[in-house]
């Protein structure tokens, strides 16, 4: 169970939590916390539609995910939310 129920799809949600705010997230911390079981899937549809998607290594090993502000393009609007 997760911690937080979403009210919107997931990828919109993902736009709108990690687009240009410096935060990143790990496939535990999205299941636990927010119920998204399958991150990966979830950052190739974010970089499918054009956004910026960088992996990094977390202090316990695992991977984490970020979003730039800017896409592919160079624009800054959104494109989910």
């Amino acid at each position: 169970m997760s911690f937080t129920t979403l009210k919107t799809k997931q990828t919109v949600f993902l736009e709108q939590f990690l687009r240009g705010t410096n935060r990143e997230l790990s496939a535990a911390q999205a299941r636990s916390t927010y119920g998204i079981h399958n991150l990966r899937a979830r950052m190739s549809d974010l970089r499918a539609a054009g956004l910026n998607v960088r992996k990094g290594v977390n202090t316990k090993g695992r991977t984490t995910y970020a979003v730039s502000r800017r896409d592919v393009f160079g624009d800054q609007f959104r494109i989910f939310g």
